[in-house]
This record gives structure tokens, sequence and C-alpha cells, in this order.
């Protein structure tokens, strides 16, 4: 089990509104007929939340507050937090109360659970294949819009770390601002003038060469981009220390241990959030 304190879950009002917009696309105007229709208003139900599938579990906060949001009368009792790592059949949780809100909150939620427990079970996987290496793995932009939040909650929840969370809290100079700029010299001249002193500065490089030119201006981060293995080698060799890398690009399982090897600092990985399959997750009466 990851350490809560370690996946540090957002604040429940910073998810609430991503949670509202799904019930208010899945209710739609005339709420859930079919449970309305076919279920008595006092019927009670116990319901639990099962892992069908091993894998890491995120996304348990936001399952507690879509039922919370369908029925405030309904109680949510979590048995693994998110964080942990589940066996097929292991309960995660148990709801309870009006039968009706149970089943109108059910798909939502366990489209969140999904989701968010396959994004951590991508990461947890790409973390365990570089274990004693000193490389971390870490998560990019390439998030779906409105889910940034919870899927960069749900890197943590598989062992990985937070890239910055958008364009407004850490500078990267990639490819196409060097070309607009002019060059790394420059680019890295303009923005020195005018950022903030807490703020840290990547510089992209794709080259050895580009490499070098950035140690020259005491770059804080160095992102080297779709190189070679032997090339990254080099690349820790020539920057002894001088600045952070990060490896990116091509990142599998088939091909993390070797980046790690390296001695890269971190590897970012696009796929842990854009293309992380679904961790099978049921609700059972």
């Amino acid at each position: 089990m990851i350490a809560l304190e370690f996946t540090r879950p957002p604040s429940p009002l910073l998810v609430e509104p991503s949670v509202g917009r799904a019930l208010e696309e899945d209710l739609g105007r005339a709420g859930d007929i079919t449970s309305d229709l076919t279920i008595s208003a006092d019927a009670q139900a116990v319901a639990r939340v099962v892992a069908r599938k091993p894998g890491n579990i995120a996304g348990l906060i936001a399952a507690e507050i879509v039922f919370r949001l369908v029925d405030p009368g309904l109680k949510f009792d979590v048995s693994l937090p998110d964080g942990s790592k589940a066996k097929s059949g292991d309960v995660l949780a148990t709801v309870s109360g009006p039968a009706r809100a149970i089943l109108s909150g059910e798909r939502v939620a366990l489209n969140f659970m999904g989701h968010l427990s396959g994004v951590a079970t991508a990461t947890a996987a790409l973390v365990e294949a570089v274990a004693g290496t000193k490389a971390r793995i870490t998560c990019t932009r390439k998030t779906l819009p409105g889910l940034r939040l919870l899927q960069k909650y749900a890197v943590r929840c598989g062992g990985g770390f937070n890239h910055r969370f958008g364009l407004d809290d850490a500078v990267l100079i990639k490819d196409n601002h060097i070309a607009a700029a002019g060059g790394i010299a420059p680019a890295l001249e303009r923005v020195r003038a005018r950022l903030g002193h807490m703020a840290k500065i990547e510089v992209e490089v794709d080259t050895l060469a580009q490499l070098e030119e950035a140690l020259r201006h005491a770059t804080d981060i160095i992102l080297l981009d779709n190189m070679s293995v032997e090339d990254m080698k080099r690349a820790v060799a020539l920057t002894k220390g001088r600045a952070v890398l990060e490896a990116s690009g091509n990142v599998s399982l088939a091909t993390v241990r070797a980046i790690a090897e390296t001695g890269v600092d971190y590897i970012s990985s696009g796929a842990i959030t854009h293309s992380a399959a679904n961790l099978d997750i049921g609700l059972d009466f």
C-alpha cells in the first residue's frame, strides 16, 4: 500500500465539480427513470464495490462524492483506501442506503474508479520495473480534458510523481519554443529576465550538443527527448549532476528498465494517463 501522506488526496472541493458534471451528464433532465420506476422509494440496500481484477486502487475519493451528491443519506465505508494494491475479489468499499440512489450513482462512481485505478496500475507497473535504480516515474500534461487533477492523483496512488500541473507552474522550453525564440540561449535569456525566483526552468533537448548548450546556461532540469539509451548514458556522464535529467519518449514496460539504468533522475510517460487500460471494478448488491 502507498502511504496516504504520499498520495496526497486532492481537496473534495476541487473534485466535486468534475463529479457533478459527470452526474449531470448521466442523470440528464429526468433522472434515473429505470430505478425510479422499478424500485420502491423506501427500498434499502447494501452494495459492495469489488475489484474484479488485481491492480492498484485510485478513485474512491471520487466515488464517495458521487454517492454523497446523489443522496446525502447514503453511507460510504472504505475497506481498501486509494493507494492500496487489491487482489481479484477484494472489497474496496461498501455503500448502503436507499437502493434507488445507489443504482443512480453506480455507473459514474465505477467510471471514475475503473479509469483512475487503471492509471494507478499502469504507473505502478513502471515503478516496479525501475526498482533499485534512482529513477522516478512521472506523468505529463497528456491527460484527459477535465480529469488532470484526478489523473495526477492516480499517478501518485501508483507510486509515481507529478510533472507540472499546467502551463503556469513551471517553465518547459520545448523544441518549438526554441525554434520560435531563435535558439536555447535567447529563450533562456528572455525567461530569466522575467521569471519569478520560485519557478523551475526545464529545457527539452534531442542532441548532446543541445545538452551541452543547456548546461552552459545553468538550466535546472533538462529533458532528454527520444534519445537512444547510449546517448542518455553519455548525457548523464556529461551532466555530472549539474542538472536534473528527465528522459522522455518511447517509454514502455519493455524499455523503461534500460532507460532507468542510464542514471537519469526522472522518466516521464504520457501513456500512464492517456492510454491506461480500465481496471475492472464492479458494484454488487
